[in-house]
């Protein structure tokens, strides 16, 4: 090959590598929120390693990136097939490589001969299986692109990709009934997805949906409890969506659950079955996902998400761990506001909770209580549980004591504040530019969890707009880890 031709040819595999990130990156981005993606490669088998790395995702990595590739030549170790299988043959998937803070997944094939694509590991997945399966399509898709040529390269694997979120959650489920059912499955997974989603749009006497449906196989239908069955005559389709949801009142707030066979409701059951199951889990405006109990993704507004809903307060634990705080009281400090956050979240409350760490708790306006609440006891959280429903801030002191609740967070203007947020968020800015040693977590009803410290909102996510891949260009992972490392 002639250095016109390689150039050709280099340009051709950019295109691919550009067109086909931008997409799993905006793919990705709806499903777990702004996300960075990469890619390492080598076309060939005696070609050098490559990153195309846009937005430094695998800054800090460098270490293990020599070490597996740099410094050891096991990689290259694969048989690349001839002739037709050369060029069509099938891909050997390669797993997780394990970096922290990354999920990473690739292939070999004969078009390309090494491949892995990375993304970051989000605090509040669900599961990484389904990102997975979005890496792995990716490794699939330029493995393709590069097997047909310029010549019948359709560009549309970007396109795909950032439509792919139903498609990855259905991968991962396919390959989960492989492994515990084998290849004889009755249920329709796709069927299953639309379904979900079209029943938790389904509003019924302005109400979104609660409850559980649990989607089983036919040979595990007679080992449910049953409560009661339907006809077969007389079974709602599942793709009624607008009777199911009516249905779907009959298990509110119970241990009760509809029970499908992917087509129609057969019927009510307690408990699950005792094999393999899905199941969606409604929560009134999102939902989750489950396989075998185990939550692989949510749902709301129609599509499908990698969060938990569930807020890691990370900020919180990092401010405790750096006070002065006895290590074993933090720990359960962090339990106790984990506990009071998440039991706003779950009920689809806002709330307010002062975190006091100074050595005497300040004064705060509110409802002030003669002697303060052990939040170490069950019976006490359960209480400031309760109380956090009360308009007003919750008061907690490093005593691991409730001081008061009902709160009123006063302040000056900070330039901090936002006036596209409420009166907590900006009441909790103000207050907290004030008064020194103190944590603010204000838990919106229809927003994330905010962290608020000395008048900034420390939990909030820079706005950033991904830059367009070719903006960027591949380099050897060599002259990377040099350039890194200087």
């Amino acid at each position: 090959m002639d250095a016109c031709e390689s150039s050709i040819e280099c340009y051709f595999i950019c295109k691919c590598l550009g067109e086909t990130m931008d997409g799993l990156r905006d793919g990705i981005c709806r499903f777990s929120g702004p996300s960075r993606a990469a890619v390492i490669y080598a076309v060939e088998p005696d070609d050098p390693m490559k990153i195309y790395d846009p937005q430094n995702l695998l800054q800090g990595h460098e270490p293990k990136f020599r070490e597996l590739f740099l410094d050891s030549e096991q990689w290259r170790n694969f048989a690349v097939g001839t002739g037709e299988k050369r060029k069509y043959g099938h891909m050997r998937t390669l797993k997780n490589l394990g970096l922290a803070g990354l999920i990473s997944f690739g292939g070999r094939s004969g078009p390309v001969f090494y491949q892995m694509w990375f993304t970051e590991h989000h605090p509040d997945m669900c599961c990484i299986g389904v990102t997975e399966r979005w890496l792995e399509h990716a490794a699939w898709r330029v493995s393709h692109d590069v097997a047909n040529g310029e010549e019948l390269y359709t560009g549309i694997s970007g396109s795909f990709l950032r439509e792919y979120a139903a498609h990855a959650v259905r991968d991962y489920v396919i390959d989960e009934m492989n492994v515990n059912l084998g290849w004889d499955s009755r249920i329709r997974v796709f069927p299953v997805l639309e379904a979900v989603l079209g029943i938790s749009r389904t509003p019924e006497e302005g109400r979104h949906p609660w409850g559980e449906i649990v989607f089983a196989e036919p040979k595990a239908l007679d080992r449910l409890e049953w409560i009661a069955r339907f006809p077969a005559a007389e079974q709602p389709l599942l793709e009624n969506h607008k009777h199911v949801r009516k249905l779907l009142q009959a298990v509110e707030d119970s241990e009760r659950k509809l029970v499908s066979d992917g087509r129609g409701i057969l019927g009510i059951c307690f408990g699950s079955p005792p094999m393999f199951y899905l199941s969606a889990d409604f929560f009134d405006r999102y939902g989750f996902f489950q396989v075998n109990g185990e939550r692989i993704c949510s749902f709301a507004d129609g599509s499908f998400r990698s969060t938990t809903y569930r807020a890691k307060l990370v900020q919180v634990e990092e401010a405790l761990l750096e006070s002065n705080l006895d290590p074993n009281d933090g720990s359960t400090l962090f339990k106790i506001i984990s506990s009071l956050v998440h039991h706003a979240e779950v009920n689809l409350f806002g709330c307010t909770i002062v975190i006091d760490l100074n050595e005497e708790p300040i004064r705060i306006s509110g409802q002030t209580l003669t002697e303060p609440l052990d939040l170490q006891r069950p019976d006490n959280l359960e209480l400031a549980q309760a109380l956090a429903r009360v308009d007003g801030a919750l008061h907690l002191g490093r005593d691991l004591c409730l001081h008061g609740f009902a709160c009123l967070l006063d302040g000056r203007w900070h330039p901090g504040e936002d006036r596209a947020r409420g009166a907590r968020f900006n009441s909790a800015i103000r207050f907290s530019a004030e008064h020194s040693n103190i944590l603010v977590v204000v838990v919106s009803s229809d927003r994330p969890v905010s962290i608020v410290q000395e008048g900034v909102d420390v939990s909030a996510q820079c706005a950033w707009k991904p830059p367009a891949s070719s903006l960027a260009s591949p380099r050897t992972l060599a002259s990377w880890v040099s350039r890194t490392n200087g």
